[in-house]
């Protein structure tokens, strides 16, 4: 199996470097040619300069940023991968950009799998991630293979979309746990509380979550470095924002969330960690 790989952020670099691991990554790209040299050199593949260097690739992984990034090179593939390659989409888009790249790529006999991830950057150099996906089954089982080398956790969640609208539930979680951790932790500094004590207290209890132990330390210290953009997450949660539309649900703590996100933009902090939320709660 040949496996090309596009966009290799802070995700995609170690998640490419797994398929690599195992024998199977042939080409990589980047919007940032340098980006994609650099790493073709460090791992001995192709650095593509167009979709036309993943002609021959049997899969093609896309962990990008955009809508418009993801369609764009979906547009570009359907027109140069052969009749039963797939593409994967590991981006966070929304549930009809999915299916509009699916359509695109069925039209040339082209697998498409929606499949967002979980788990940071932690996850993806770890090769820990879980991975939510929507699309055909048999889809998935020929692309099983590759999603495998840096998951933790693979589950068919139906159609295409439902990985995109999994992905739109994970990031209520994990929007709302982020805004409950970093006013805790605000008022902990207030009362005067020992951080060395007071984190391990709270993991060892019901309060225990992935953002407290993972950004916990470093938010009391002021660091904030992504880890997950708040770019990112204001950008996630719009995608949540429009998915709930005319749901009828009570969905304030996505509202909280992006007013807050939206602030930390404005402030100069949209690339930082999520968990520059903190200078928000400490008013």
């Amino acid at each position: 199996m040949k496996v090309g790989f596009i966009g290799l952020g802070a995700m995609g670099a170690p998640m490419a470097r797994y398929v690599h691991n195992k024998g199977l990554l042939t080409a990589v790209g980047n919007r940032t040619q340098a980006k994609a040299d650099a790493l073709a050199a460090e791992l001995g593949v192709r650095a593509a300069r167009s979709a036309a260097n993943f002609a021959d690739c049997d899969v093609v992984v896309l962990c990008v940023s955009l809508d418009a990034d993801v369609l764009e090179n979906v547009t570009a593939l359907a027109d140069v991968l052969k009749p039963g390659a797939v593409v994967i989409d590991h981006s966070t888009v929304a549930v009809d950009t999915a299916r509009r790249a699916a359509a695109m790529l069925a039209a040339q006999n082209i697998g498409f799998l929606d499949a967002p991830v979980s788990g940071g950057v932690e996850g993806a150099r770890n090769g820990k991630l879980s991975v939510m996906v929507g699309g055909e089954i048999d889809t998935l089982d020929r692309a099983q293979p590759v999603i495998e080398t840096y998951a933790a956790r693979v589950t068919h969640m139906g159609a295409t979309g439902a990985g995109q609208a999994t992905k739109a539930v994970n990031q209520v979680l994990v929007a709302g746990i982020n805004e409950a951790v970093c006013e805790g932790l605000a008022l902990g500094e207030k009362l005067g509380l020992d951080p060395s004590r007071l984190l391990p207290t709270l993991m060892a209890g019901a309060a225990s979550n992935w953002f407290l132990d993972k950004r916990g330390a470093t938010m009391l210290r002021d660091e904030f470095n992504p880890g997950f953009k708040s770019a990112h997450m204001l950008k996630d949660l719009r995608i949540v924002q429009s998915i709930a539309q005319g749901s009828g649900l009570r969905m304030t703590v996505i509202e909280q969330a992006l007013a807050d996100y939206a602030e930390l933009l404005e402030r100069g902090l949209g690339d930082s960690d999520t968990s520059a939320l903190i200078t928000l709660k400490r008013g």
